[in-house]
C-alpha cells in the first residue's frame, strides 16, 4: 500500500486545526464545540491551535492575535479536567506567556480569591434555592415533612449560618481543606458560576484577562458553571469566546449535561475528529455499533462522528463472556482470571498473564470487592464520600480526618521487619518527619521515659500489625494511648466514643444527616480489618491493577477486561444486566422513556463506550448476569455488537 493512500486515510482530520484558527482570529470571533472522541488526538489538536495563535508555529492571522494579546496583557485560558492533563498540555506547548493552562478548580478559584464578600453571598444564595428545593421536594411527599427531612434542612440552616459568619474563606483547588473558612470544590463551582451571572465587575475581570477561553472534557464540566460561560460569550462579539472541547458519549459524571451538543447555542462553529488513532479496527466497530444502536428503554439521542481507525490497524480482539451473578465475590475473581486465560491462550502470548492488562469495573464498590479492601473503602465513603476514592483529578490522599491510618501508620508500618522487630533507625526517622520528636521533654530522666513509652507504643503496634485477624482499633490503640502522633480531631473524637453506631437509613424513603453518616462510617473502619487498609492505600496511590472508569478518563491500555456487575455496583443509576438483556426495564425506567428523561440505559450505554474505548488492542468484557441464559440468547439473538465465536459462557 502506498504512502500517499495512508496518509490521505490517516490524515482526515488534518483541515481541522487550521479550521479552528480560522474562528478564533476572525472578527469578531466565533465560539465553537469540537467534537472529539476516544482516541482522536483532541491534546495534539488543541496544543497544535495554541501554538498557531500565539506565534509557536508561524501564521499570519495568529501573530495578529498574539500580538493584540501581549500588547493589552490578556491570554488565552485552557480549562481541562486534571492536573495531569495540564502537565501534558504545557509539556507540549512548553514555555508561552500568552497561554495560561490550569483544571477548572484552579481557574475558578483565581476569579474569585480574595473576594470573601462576594462569595459569602454566593454561597448563601446557592444554599437558599438549595434549601427551597428541599423543602419543595419534601412537601410533595405523600407523607408528608419527614423528621429526616426536617434534619436536612436544619444543615442547609447551619450551613447558611456558617457562611454569613464567616470573614475569610480559604481553599485549595487539588486537595479538600478543613478548618474555619474552609470550603470544598463544588463550593467553589457553584459560587463562581453565581457570581458570573449575578456580579458584573467579575465577569469584566474575566473578560479582561482571557478573552478566549478553551474547556476540554466541556461534557464532565459542571452545568451551572458552563451555562454561566456560555451566557457570556452570548451574543458573539460580546468580549468572550468559548471554545469547547469534548464528547457527550464520555460524559462520566452526573455534573455535566446530558446533551452538550443540543445546548450549544445556533452561530457556533461545530468541527469535528473523525479518526481514532488509539484502537484497532475492531474495537473502534464495537465502540461505534455501540453507540448508534437502537434499544429499548434508549432516551439520548445518538447524535457524534462515526469514528474511523488508522488504516493500519486492522486486527484487534473482542470477546464478551457471560457468568451466573449469583456467585461469590471470590468465585467471580477466580473465574475472571479464567476468562484471562482464555484471552491468553487466543492471542498465544503473555499479554493477558496476571497484571498484564487493565482490569475496569463500573464503581469503586465493586473494585473495592474484587481487591479485597470493601470493609474499608465502604467506611471511609461514609466518613467522606468526596475523598474516599481515587479521581481523575485532584491528589488521591483519603479523608483528611483518616491521615494518621493512611500516612504515618502507613510510614510506621513499613519499618516493621519481616520477622515481625522494628527497624529503630526508620522508626524514629518517621517520627522526626511527622514532629513527633519536636517537643521531647528537656529533663533526662523525663525524656527517658518518654521515648520508652513511644518505643513500647511502636512495638505494640508493631505486634498487632503481624496479627493477620488484627482490627484497626486494635492496630492504633497503642499509637493513640501513647499521643505518638498529631491526631486529626475528628478521628480521636470518633475513637473516644464508644457508642453504638446509628442505623443505616431505610434506602429510598430516609435521608441520613452528615453527622449520623460519619458516625458509622468512623464505628465500620474502626472494626475493619487492619490489612485490608494496605490494599486500599495502593488503589488510592493508583498503584493497582483495578480501576474504575473515573480514574481512567482520558487513559489507555493495550489489553482491557471489564468486569460489569451490578450485584456489587452499589446503586440504582447503573444496569449492564439491562443493557444486555439479562434483566427486564422498571416501571422507572419505563416512566423515564415516557417522560424522555435519562434512563439506566443511557448511563449505562455511555460507560461501556468509555471503558471499551480505553483498549488499544484487545477488550475482554465480562458480564455477570441474574440471568446468565436469557442474556446469552438475546446477544445472540438481536446484537449486533458481537459475532457468535465472539460470546463465550463462563462455566
Amino acid at each position: 500500500m502506498s504512502d500517499a493512500v495512508v496518509r490521505e486515510s490517516n490524515d482526515r482530520d488534518a483541515g481541522v486545526v487550521e479550521e479552528i484558527c480560522g474562528y478564533l482570529t476572525e472578527q469578531p470571533p466565533r465560539s465553537f464545540f469540537l467534537f472529539a472522541g476516544a482516541g482522536s488526538g483532541k491534546t495534539r489538536t488543541l496544543v497544535e491551535v495554541l501554538r498557531r495563535l500565539t506565534g509557536v508555529v508561524p501564521h499570519e492571522a495568529g501573530g495578529v492575535l498574539g500580538r493584540r494579546l501581549r500588547l493589552n496583557g490578556r491570554s488565552i485560558r485552557v480549562v481541562t479536567f486534571t492536573k495531569n492533563a495540564v502537565a501534558v498540555i504545557n509539556g507540549r506547548l512548553g514555555s508561552n506567556d500568552l497561554v495560561s493552562v490550569s483544571t477548572i478548580h484552579s481557574f475558578c478559584w483565581e476569579l474569585i480569591d480574595g473576594f470573601d464578600e462576594d462569595i459569602r453571598d454566593a454561597l448563601i444564595a446557592v444554599k437558599k434555592i438549595e434549601l427551597e428545593k428541599a423543602r419543595e421536594k419534601a412537601g410533595a411527599k405523600p407523607r408528608g415533612v419527614s423528621a429526616t427531612d426536617r434534619a436536612k434542612f436544619a444543615e442547609i440552616e447551619a450551613d447558611i449560618e456558617q457562611f454569613g459568619n464567616t470573614e475569610k474563606f480559604i481553599y485549595h483547588p487539588d486537595r479538600n481543606t478543613f478548618g474555619p473558612g474552609a470550603i470544598q470544590h463544588p463550593h467553589v463551582l457553584s459560587a463562581t458560576a453565581w457570581l458570573l451571572l449575578n456580579r458584573p465587575t467579575l465577569q469584566t475581570i474575566l473578560r479582561d484577562r482571557h478573552p478566549i477561553v478553551l474547556i476540554d472534557e466541556s461534557q464532565d464540566t459542571m452545568k451551572g458553571m458552563l451555562d454561566a460561560l456560555m451566557v457570556l460569550a452570548e451574543p458573539r462579539g460580546s468580549g468572550l469566546t468559548l471554545g469547547l472541547v469534548g464528547d457527550h458519549r464520555q460524559r462520566i459524571y452526573s455534573d455535566g449535561h446530558s446533551d452538550l451538543p443540543g445546548l450549544v447555542p445556533e452561530g457556533w462553529a461545530r468541527p469535528a475528529l473523525q479518526m481514532n488513532h488509539r484502537s484497532q479496527r475492531r474495537i473502534v466497530t464495537l465502540i461505534n455499533n455501540i453507540w448508534e444502536s437502537k434499544m429499548h428503554g434508549r432516551t439520548q439521542p445518538a447524535t457524534g462522528v462515526k469514528q474511523h481507525p488508522r488504516i493500519e490497524k486492522t486486527g484487534g480482539m473482542v470477546r464478551l463472556f457471560i457468568g451466573d451473578a449469583s456467585l461469590s465475590a471470590e468465585e467471580k475473581r477466580v473465574r475472571e482470571l479464567w476468562c484471562a486465560e482464555q484471552m491468553r491462550a487466543l492471542i498465544q502470548g503473555d499479554a493477558w498473564k496476571v497484571g498484564g492488562y487493565q482490569l475496569l469495573a463500573l464503581e469503586h464498590k465493586l473494585v473495592a470487592a474484587r481487591g479485597g479492601f470493601l470493609k474499608v473503602y465502604e467506611a471511609m465513603d461514609l466518613i467522606d464520600p468526596n475523598a474516599a476514592a481515587p479521581v481523575g483529578s485532584g491528589e488521591n490522599n483519603g479523608p483528611s480526618a483518616a491521615r494518621l491510618l493512611l500516612n504515618e501508620l502507613a510510614q510506621l508500618e513499613a519499618c516493621i521487619r519481616p520477622d515481625g522487630t522494628v527497624n529503630e533507625f526508620a522508626a524514629t526517622d518517621v517520627l522526626r518527619r511527622s514532629g513527633s520528636l519536636d517537643h521531647l521533654p528537656v529533663d533526662a530522666v523525663k525524656r527517658y521515659v518518654r521515648t520508652d513509652e513511644m518505643l513500647k507504643a511502636i512495638q505494640a503496634f508493631a505486634k498487632a500489625c503481624g496479627d493477620q485477624d488484627a482490627t484497626v482499633t486494635e492496630v492504633i490503640e497503642p499509637i493513640l494511648a501513647a499521643n505518638l502522633f498529631d491526631v486529626h480531631a475528628r478521628l480521636a473524637e470518633s475513637f473516644a466514643d464508644k457508642s453504638d453506631p446509628p442505623p443505616p437509613p431505610i434506602p429510598r424513603r430516609e435521608t441520613e444527616t452528615t453527622q449520623a453518616r460519619m458516625r458509622r462510617g468512623w464505628c465500620a473502619l474502626f472494626a475493619a480489618p487492619w490489612e485490608e487498609l494496605g490494599r486500599y492505600r495502593r488503589y488510592l496511590a493508583g498503584n493497582s491493577e483495578l480501576a474504575t472508569h473515573q480514574v481512567v478518563k482520558g487513559s489507555e491500555f493495550p489489553h482491557v477486561m471489564v468486569v460489569m456487575d451490578d450485584s456489587q455496583a452499589g446503586g440504582f443509576q447503573i444496569s449492564y444486566d439491562k443493557l444486555f438483556g439479562g434483566k427486564e426495564l422498571s416501571d422507572t425506567d419505563i416512566s423515564n422513556v415516557d417522560a424522555g428523561k435519562e434512563t439506566t440505559i443511557d448511563r449505562s450505554l455511555r460507560l461501556l463506550y468509555v471503558t471499551c474505548s480505553r483498549a488499544r488492542e484487545s477488550l475482554a468484557l465480562v458480564l455477570w448476569s441474574k440471568q446468565p441464559a436469557a442474556a446469552l440468547a438475546h446477544i445472540r439473538g438481536k446484537s449486533d455488537w458481537f459475532t457468535p465465536g465472539e460470546i463465550m459462557a463462563i462455566p
